[in-house]
């Protein structure tokens, strides 16, 4: 649960919990606290948090909010050090485009609009049925053992695609998973999430020297980035290149593992749903996306500025200040969604979620993660439609982490 925390201005604000024991219960208790909340995160930094949906959007569209951390007071007076758990999620560089702003926002996503297009990321289709194939025909090995469904499953696949995606070479898909796993998380290290930003940032250096070397010998999303032109524009740097591939992996292969995850969770957890689903009654398409409402894969996304006061109804966020946006208690919003927010619903008509961003910064993998879990998620029930947990669902615990919602262990039978 949210607990008061008092702080430098001997105010009580929220604690945003890291290792909450409920966490419906811990959006629920923020959400009473919105639409804008000053609130406490992990380390004693102070930041606001937008937990209704109109505010949320209203400030994802607000161009006196921006992502560049120089404008973080906190962070320039020193209040806030270089090794805080979560500095590695802020981007410093002015060449990742979930960290501009303005044109220079404009102009990368113009010049990744390729990459990311409706047509490139259709023609993965015929990959990922492969690949989930593969996976699920080692799982049918050991069917009627329990087995960690996140480690051997929906954490594996999302990594393959994108190591198919990128034209990573396979032997190397297991050390890109291994550096991007404990990236999101708090039970690390002071430091240690800049250590493995530097490793990431290596070997995907190393990654695209191989592509440059002969850029017509591969066709794959990094040379696509590589070859990135835009009319009366520079192309991208290789600077850039390299970190939108980072900024892809980081901000995608979580939230593709998690969303399977929950999905999963949620048909298990309501049978009379997945019934409904079985005999034609919903789609895939409803499902996946109640669950982006009911259990988004993110939970709240660090950070954007003000650069300059911004009055937000009965609170005014002060120039300098932190805001972040929280997913998990927007899905309690009852204008929103209706009265029934606690309820999962497939059928819901009411709502809209906005659980891939909004604005600007709406996240470009969308639909490759709807398109992935998709096929992922009919292809794993029509192979072992009696899929069960192998625990109860009150002994499943979440990793110990602020943005991302992740499980740390799925334990099931396939065949029970």
């Amino acid at each position: 649960m949210p607990c008061p925390v008092t702080g430098a201005n001997d105010a009580e604000v929220p604690f945003l919990d890291p290792y909450p024991d409920d966490l419906q219960a811990h959006r629920e208790e923020l959400y009473q606290q919105g639409p804008v909340t000053p609130v406490e995160l992990p380390g004693g930094v102070r930041a606001w948090a937008t937990t209704h949906h109109a505010a949320a959007k209203a400030t994802l569209n607000d161009p006196r909010f921006v992502k560049d951390p120089h404008q973080w007071a906190d962070f320039q007076n020193g209040k806030v050090s270089q090794d805080w758990p979560y500095m590695g999620v802020l981007t410093f560089d002015g060449i990742n485009m979930l960290g501009l702003d303005g044109a220079p926002h404009r102009r990368m996503r113009r010049l990744t609009a390729h990459p990311f297009s409706a047509r490139r990321v259709e023609r993965l289709r015929p990959h990922i049925e492969r690949i989930t194939d593969e996976y699920l025909d080692a799982l049918d090995k050991r069917a009627h053992e329990p087995l960690d469904l996140k480690k051997e499953f929906s954490f594996r696949v999302p990594i393959t695609v994108i190591g198919e995606l990128y034209g990573v070479p396979e032997e190397e898909y297991d050390k890109l998973g291994d550096l991007y796993a404990p990236l999101f998380f708090v039970d690390t290290d002071p430091g240690e999430h800049l250590d493995l930003y530097a490793q990431i940032y290596q070997y995907f250096t190393e990654l695209v020297a191989r592509k440059k070397a002969d850029l017509d010998a591969h066709d794959d999303f990094t040379t696509d980035l590589l070859r990135s032109t835009g009319e009366g524009e520079e192309p991208l740097t290789e600077g850039e290149v390299i970190v939108t591939l980072l900024m892809v992996v980081a901000a995608g292969h979580e939230t593709t593992v998690n969303l399977i995850n929950n999905v999963v969770r949620a048909l298990l957890n309501h049978p009379e749903e997945h019934a409904r689903l079985r005999a034609g009654e919903l789609t895939w398409e409803q499902v996946i996306e109640e669950t982006l409402r009911y259990n988004p894969p993110n939970n709240a996304i660090l950070f954007r500025f003000a650069t300059e006061d911004v009055p937000m109804g009965e609170v005014t966020i002060s120039k300098g200040d932190a805001l972040v946006t929280h997913y998990g208690a927007i899905t309690k919003d009852r204008e929103e969604y209706g009265e029934d927010v606690h309820v999962f619903d497939p059928s819901r008509t009411k709502g809209r979620h906005i659980s891939f961003g909004y604005g600007p910064h709406m996240c470009p993998g969308a639909p490759l993660a709807r398109l992935e879990a998709g096929i992922v998620l009919r292809k794993l029930f029509a192979r072992f439609p009696d899929l069960r947990l192998a625990v109860p669902d009150r002994e499943l615990e979440n990793e110990a982490a602020l943005i991302v919602n992740s499980l740390k262990e799925f334990p099931v039978l396939l065949r029970p």
